[in-house]
């Protein structure tokens, strides 16, 4: 792990599309121990613009894991091991908006959590409470839509609203049509717990969010045969994916604003442990030292 924050480790999560195309990249592969399990694949180490990057695949080789059985919490402090300060992730999803179009790209702001069969904390044997009404960093979110302004070609939506389902099955269409009397944007299966365990790991965390098609809110065209529609969802899922990795290397070129702005995710633990510290177990606190030892390493401000 490392300390010093004026130093950028990019962690890209790639999930369906993304995790494919980034596995091609050429680098060194780690594998990586944690104490919740191997992470869902070996995280490749590169460099672009000079700029630490770790690649993991969200599924797994091969797209192996539904959702439900990723191991976000084993995937997370992977990168966190590794000295990730910032985590740029991707994630197919379906539009609760007519604006927002298959193939575009949206910059989420803000997420509602539906998931209940996944663990949600590191911290099982200590009272951890972190900040998060804004779930994604805002300092990450400027930096993607700055480089966003530059590639004129690309459709980006500076803001959205994303929900979060267990799947793996997709929504009803009664589902559909009350996510987007709540506000929803978009929907889909992987930003939690994932945004919430960057939070409690101190590492900086925004989404690119691919829509791939129009939820089952809007009716398709009654004569368009099933083996079509999943043709045009493929396709619009491979546009997106090219535009995402046009956007993360438009961005690469650049870090000064991750360089000069710190993000509020680097702190989240400075006043989120709630627990007296000297009744927390002492193996507890060694098993997850990565992730808040050095809070127990100096007194509490």
């Amino acid at each position: 792990m490392i300390e010093d924050m004026t130093r950028i480790c990019i962690g890209l999560i790639g999930g369906s599309g993304l995790g494919e195309a980034l596995a091609t990249e050429k680098g060194e592969t780690i594998f990586v121990d944690t104490p919740f399990g191997p992470p869902s694949s070996p995280i490749l180490r590169t460099r672009r613009h000079g700029v630490d990057l770790a690649i993991l695949q969200r599924h797994g080789p091969g797209h192996i894991l539904n959702p439900t059985q990723v191991s976000y919490r084993a995937n997370i402090f992977a990168l966190k091991k590794l000295g990730v300060t910032h985590i740029i992730a991707s994630g197919a999803s379906g539009s609760l908006r007519e604006e927002i179009r298959p193939g575009d790209l949206v910059l989420a702001d803000q997420l509602i959590d539906k998931t209940f069969r996944r663990p949600n904390t590191f911290f099982e044997h200590a009272a951890v409470h972190v900040e998060f009404a804004d779930p994604f960093c805002p300092v990450t979110r400027r930096w993607l839509l700055d480089a966003a302004s530059k590639l004129r070609s690309i459709n980006v939506h500076p803001a959205g609203t994303y929900i979060c389902m267990e799947g793996p099955a997709f929504s009803t269409r009664a589902e559909s049509k009350l996510h987007r009397l709540w506000g929803g944007d978009l929907i889909g299966m992987t930003a939690c717990p994932e945004a919430k365990l960057a939070r409690e790991a101190e590492i900086a965390y925004a989404l690119i969010a691919l829509p791939t098609d129009y939820d089952c809110w809007r009716p398709h065209q009654a004569e368009t045969p099933p083996h079509e529609l999943l043709r045009q969802i493929r396709a619009n899922l491979s546009n997106a994916t090219s535009r995402c990795i046009e956007l993360i290397q438009t961005a690469l070129a650049d870090t000064s604003i991750l360089a000069d702005n710190p993000s509020p995710a680097h702190d989240a633990l400075r006043l989120a442990i709630w627990s007296e510290k000297t009744k927390i177990p002492r193996m507890e606190i060694e098993r997850l030292k990565p992730l808040w030892g050095r809070y127990f390493d100096q007194p509490t401000p």
